[in-house]
């Protein structure tokens, strides 16, 4: 339950109320500052109120079967905030995975890195790092969270992995393909996104997984990142069953 607003306590779906789900949703949870400032509280407390969100979005997200679903939590642009911002977010890291990992370990997700842990501090990349390894062998939920993470950044590592793999003789050039890029991404082996949400009503990738993006449905709800709802949330689910996806075809 959220601290500072109630919840639109609304029926919550199920799987079979949908008549197609996506198996990769990716959110942007954009908002968090101007909550705070609607509210007349320090941005740390808006951060505060969105992971009160995220952890019903991610529960959800697992009721409904959904295979996949990426988060973008702090980018590589992100640490230019102000550095009591940056230190809240830091709290947050710890506080967030201290608080869920054995619910989340328990009902079989899988936790996922995206980005460079080895810039963070030794307290935050230590927790990550057990994450992973906690869950690692989970077969449900996988649940991506993109912490200094940068669409670019990932699309240059991995060109810079097959181009060595290229240099040693290890792959020919005549042989990399789509699949072989695909390969080398954080996301290796889970489906391409097929729904991409981004709260605050912003309409922009902001150097979000541009490549898993590539035939991604977009929704843009106007609601900041706090005050989104688990019915929210299902809305935008049967929107994108509404759909109708031509991948560059014609229907």
């Amino acid at each position: 339950m959220g601290i500072f607003h109630p919840r639109n306590h609304r029926a919550i779906r199920t799987r079979e109320d949908f008549a197609k789900l996506p198996r990769h949703v990716a959110i942007i949870m954009d908002g968090n500052g101007r909550w705070a400032k609607k509210h007349k509280l320090n941005v740390a407390m808006g951060h505060r109120q969105g992971v009160e969100t995220l952890r019903e979005i991610i529960r959800h997200t697992d009721d409904l079967r959904i295979e996949a679903l990426t988060i973008y939590a702090f980018s590589t642009e992100n640490w230019n905030r102000s550095r009591e911002e940056v230190a809240a977010l830091m709290q947050l890291i710890l506080d967030f995975f201290r608080s869920e990992i054995d619910e989340l370990d328990e009902k079989n997700v899988r936790i996922l890195i995206l980005g460079e842990k080895d810039v963070f501090p030794e307290k935050q990349r230590d927790v990550l790092i057990e994450a992973e390894r906690r869950t690692g062998k989970n077969t449900g939920l996988t649940l991506n969270i993109c912490l200094n993470y940068g669409g670019r950044a990932e699309l240059v590592r991995a060109a810079k992995s097959i181009a060595q793999d290229v240099k040693d003789g290890a792959l020919a050039l005549a042989d990399v393909t789509e699949q072989t890029l695909s390969d080398r991404l954080y996301t290796a082996n889970q489906p391409d996104v097929d729904l991409m949400i981004r709260t605050s009503g912003e309409m922009r990738l902001s150097n979000f997984l541009l490549y898993q993006c590539a035939y991604a449905e977009f929704l843009f709800p106007k609601v900041l990142w706090p005050d989104f709802t688990v019915q929210d949330y299902d809305e935008a689910l049967l929107a994108y069953g509404g759909r109708e996806r031509r991948f560059g075809k014609r229907l």
